[in-house]
């Protein structure tokens, strides 16, 4: 389905009945993404995908599309299907769209799961790394992207999910130049919200990867402690859709449930 957005057409899908699930992709994503986890979602639950600025079939804004400009567009889904209330689940950078989201509208928020992905905001050295990427983006895009995506998989994880992996880099790459810029330094340009998630009046998990190489999931179990917000930690990296698919799939449907 497709709602314009700012003269921009901004592609979503909506299916299935009951709670409204909310499913927010990561960089160098797209709705696609979701494939395994919708049908089982889709028994008892309503569940929509928004594909973000510059990624997917959804085109670019400009050439910095912040967290909160990302967080806008998916609010102007929302409020074209008259959603009320809403679960939100955002894998790495969707988490930092849906924690914008969650602070654009609160009250409409039930549930927020941050997957593989942190309310923390980039440190110095991220963010170096950040506009390293977008500058050699502009003259040798191909090979960054196989790299960096290829990098969030350890060796095993390569080879044992070798079909998962080549499938999702193919989506990777059909990413233009100007989405990877702009969400390279929307993230770079977004601040901590650790607090706020905190603070959130609503059921909050974070499901983390041991070995991840983005996330810093020891830090995030730390800060938690005596919080009401769950941290769930899989066996593998950053990419748990992939790498820990039923651990995963349980973890969400326990958590909505």
């Amino acid at each position: 389905m497709i709602l314009r957005y700012k003269n921009i057409p901004i592609f979503y899908e909506d299916e299935g009945q009951g709670e409204a699930i909310v499913l927010l992709h990561g960089f160098l994503e797209n709705s696609s993404m979701w494939k395994d986890m919708k049908p089982t979602l889709l028994k008892n639950n309503r569940v929509i995908c928004v594909d973000l600025l510059g990624h997917g079939q959804t085109p670019c804004l400009g050439y910095i599309h912040t967290m909160s400009d990302m967080a806008e567009v998916v609010l102007s889904v929302l409020i074209h299907l008259k959603l009320k209330t809403y679960t939100l689940i955002g894998h790495s950078m969707g988490g930092y769209v849906a924690l914008a989201l969650a602070e654009k509208n609160p009250e409409a928020v039930s549930r927020l799961c941050l997957m593989n992905s942190t309310y923390s905001a980039d440190d110095c050295e991220r963010k170096a790394l950040r506009k390293r990427a977008n500058t050699m983006a502009q003259s040798n895009y191909e090979a960054l992207v196989r790299m960096s995506f290829t990098n969030l998989f350890s060796k095993v994880s390569r080879e044992r999910y070798k079909t998962e992996v080549t499938s999702a880099l193919n989506q990777a790459l059909l990413t233009p130049v100007q989405g990877y810029i702009a969400a390279q330094e929307g993230m770079r340009l977004r601040e901590d919200k650790k607090e706020f998630f905190k603070a959130l009046d609503a059921k909050k998990l974070i499901v983390i990867g041991r070995k991840d190489p983005v996330v810093d999931g020891a830090l995030l179990v730390r800060e938690t402690l005596n919080t009401d917000i769950v941290c769930e930690q899989l066996s593998h990296g950053h990419m748990s859709y992939i790498e820990n698919k039923s651990e995963l799939s349980y973890l969400i449907m326990h958590f909505i449930e």
